[in-house]
């Protein structure tokens, strides 16, 4: 063996002087054991250079301190700062969180669920890909798994589903828009995930509850490229003179920022008030949405509560031995953010 260099937790238990249970209560809990044997294991630990395999050990506990999150594409400004906010939580209560990005593909979404049933989490935080997810093996993975749905729900899938409230969240923008100018046309982003036929039917039930007729542009585009989509489609729909009325509410701020890069290459100038010729708004608060040009009209999802109560939930159900008494769903309002674009 080398001398510099150990291998597992026998051999650190033969050079520590210290006994394989004891060496487990340690790595799960330093606390737990006296000082001296404490001290003892740190001065082993630096003098053979050994970590230990936190996933093998895991492999025999009941329970383990993971928690995994899974979200539908990362690169999505929103569902990295909805998994900073509940990485940050996860960690303070004392959980190790694991990160998994689904990149809008359904084989992926299914092998990650695969994965984290070998790790043995406590429990998982779930935002779905939605329409193109597997409902079988995600029904089967909360069976076996504590699970949490976010963002994104199924309906009766999973013990709880926290999210946005998109039916006030749309109606509170679409009264907006409609008293400070023409009531806005709908454009709608690519059905990847049930938020984009909630908002559309918030948009149309808001319409025809100020007595107004609802105007949907169905764009073309798959995926989850929405800046492409919307400038793409922005700039065929302009071009067209497809625009039924001079305000915009795009489905989310991505969808609207594409939308803003279109308005611009065609010169029309986006804002509100004369010399104007588009309105545009979104929803999401985008983290870039207030540095766009002109900055972007939105309605804000309160990332930290939704990160804050999805974790909260979790948590409880963990501690209930990982089953509720009956599906609880979470719905946060938004926020109207009044900017530059609208």
């Amino acid at each position: 063996m080398d001398e510099s260099k150990i291998r597992n937790m026998e051999e650190l238990a033969a050079v520590s002087g210290v006994s394989r249970p004891t060496l487990s209560k340690f790595f799960n809990d330093p606390g737990s054991v006296r000082e001296s044997t404490r001290l003892k294991i740190q001065e082993a630990l630096e003098e053979y250079d050994y970590r230990p395999n936190i996933f093998a050990m895991n492999q025999n506990r009941r329970l383990t301190k993971y928690v995994g999150i899974v979200v539908p594409y990362l690169a999505d400004p929103f569902f990295a700062e909805i998994g900073r906010n509940i990485e940050r939580r996860c960690i303070q209560a004392g959980f190790w969180p694991a990160l998994f990005s689904s990149h809008g593909d359904t084989h992926r979404e299914n092998d990650i669920l695969d994965s984290l049933r070998s790790l043995k989490p406590a429990g998982v935080l779930l935002a779905p890909l939605g329409r193109a997810s597997d409902r079988r093996i995600i029904e089967k993975f909360c069976e076996d798994v504590p699970t949490v749905l976010f963002d994104s729900n199924l309906d009766d899938v999973g013990e709880a589903f926290v999210g946005s409230n998109n039916f006030q969240s749309i109606g509170l923008i679409v009264e907006y828009l409609s008293r400070t100018g023409e009531p806005p046309t709908f454009f709608e982003m690519p059905p990847v995930n049930p938020n984009a036929n909630k908002r559309r039917r918030a948009y149309i039930g808001a319409m025809e509850s100020l007595g107004l007729t609802p105007n949907v542009i169905h764009v073309n585009g798959e995926g989850w490229g929405f800046e492409e989509v919307g400038y793409s489609e922005g700039i065929r729909v302009i071009s067209e003179g497809r625009l039924p009325t001079n305000t915009i509410l795009c489905s989310n701020d991505r969808l609207a920022i594409g939308l803003l890069a279109a308005a611009y290459e065609k010169g029309l100038r986006v804002g509100r008030g004369a010399g104007f010729a588009l309105r545009i708004a979104g929803h999401d608060d985008h983290p870039f949405s207030r540095f766009t040009s002109p900055s972007l009209t939105t309605v804000a999802q309160d990332y930290a509560s939704i990160a804050e109560r999805s974790v909260e939930t979790l948590f409880r159900l963990i501690e209930s031995g990982g089953k509720a008494e009956k599906r609880e769903t979470t719905l946060f309002d938004g926020k109207l953010v009044m900017r530059a674009s609208a």
